[in-house]
């Protein structure tokens, strides 16, 4: 089975690559990844720490999560609802203020089991006591299977959309379409073929294409797009990880990407660094680093000045991201002379 993308030269020139779909979506492939028990090396020593954890207490309080996510058949996309950032107290909001009519259209073809059918229902009718019940789930989730190894996640998702960015920038977008995780995709001009278990066509007709790298995304593809606005690119999220090697053992290290970076910059400018993959403003940084603003643009003009970051100013914002070279040398002390 195959989805088939279908490109412009216009949607060619909009293609272009992000770091992450958010702590949603990560969170979400996490909880597969520790539902399916596979005995492979990914992910081995994640596994073990947080399965015991999914197996006990975190069960109950990921009740209203899993029972969105049923064996067979299509489960909730918690992105669509929550977003792409990289806050799960801003995933959170998202989720609370979601479209009522884009909660009904993810829960509703749903095959939920008879137990919470009745909730699902309250769900899917804009209940706010039923999202709250799932938003509390989230959290959980997010506390156990994300939240203490983000930072290594996020590293390894800037080196994954360095490498992808580094590709475009040496031979155009076709050469990066070329070389996306074959046999999982593959390029046959000007159709993007995407293995996937169900056939189907996507005209991207001008809206381009938005290329993410996962982490949890267990060995598939996966083409998602916005049910309530088609003018809106559709996102392709690949896995960075394969199944032959550990991808969390690196997060257990003693001498960790973190402190590579600390040592070489201080603390708070490695984590204002790495908070700009992907892409924060002055007003995040600070609430997600737990600095003034004042202190916060301080560090990212430095940054700034060093080339590792650029600043634009969007609406009343002043947004600050990577740059290649910024982002080159967040996965160097993930893959380089941190280890």
């Amino acid at each position: 089975m195959t989805k088939r993308i279908h490109f412009t030269a216009e949607d060619l020139a909009r293609t272009r690559v992000t770091t992450t779909l958010g702590v949603a979506a990560e969170t979400l492939d996490g909880i597969k990844r520790l539902r399916e028990g596979r005995d492979t090396p990914a992910f081995h020593r994640w596994r073990t720490s947080v399965g015991r954890e999914l197996g006990g207490h975190l069960r109950e309080q990921a009740g209203p999560l899993l029972a969105l996510m049923p064996a067979h058949g299509p489960q909730i996309d918690v992105a669509s609802l929550a977003g792409h950032t990289t806050c799960i107290d801003e995933a959170v909001d998202n989720l609370m203020a979601a479209p009522r009519v884009l909660t009904r259209l993810e829960v509703e073809y749903l095959d939920i089991r008879p137990a919470h059918r009745a909730w699902a229902r309250t769900l899917a009718d804009g209940d706010r006591e039923a999202r709250l019940h799932l938003a509390g789930a989230l959290r959980a989730c997010h506390r156990a299977a994300v939240a203490p190894y983000w930072q290594h996640m996020r590293l390894d998702l800037a080196k994954a959309q360095a490498d992808y960015a580094c590709t475009m920038a040496e031979g155009g977008v076709e050469r990066l379409l070329e070389t996306l995780c074959y046999p999982l995709v593959r390029w046959r001009p000007p159709v993007l073929e995407v293995r996937h278990p169900r056939d189907a066509d996507i005209y991207l007709q001008g809206r381009g294409l938005i290329i993410a790298p996962t982490v949890f995304s267990s060995q598939q593809a996966e083409v998602s797009q916005n049910l309530l606005d088609q003018e809106q690119p559709p996102v392709l999220a690949l896995p960075t990880v394969g199944e032959k090697t550990d991808g969390s053992a690196h997060w257990f290290a003693k001498e960790t990407a973190e402190r590579s970076l600390d040592d070489l910059m201080g603390r708070t400018r490695a984590a204002v660094l790495a908070a700009a993959a992907d892409g924060c403003s002055t007003t995040e940084l600070a609430r997600l680093l737990g600095i003034s603003p004042a202190t916060a643009s301080q560090h990212a003009t430095v940054l700034r000045r060093a080339a590792l970051i650029t600043t634009r100013r969007d609406g009343k914002a002043v947004l600050h991201t990577t740059t290649h070279l910024g982002a080159a040398l967040l996965a160097s002390t993930t893959h380089g002379f941190g280890h």
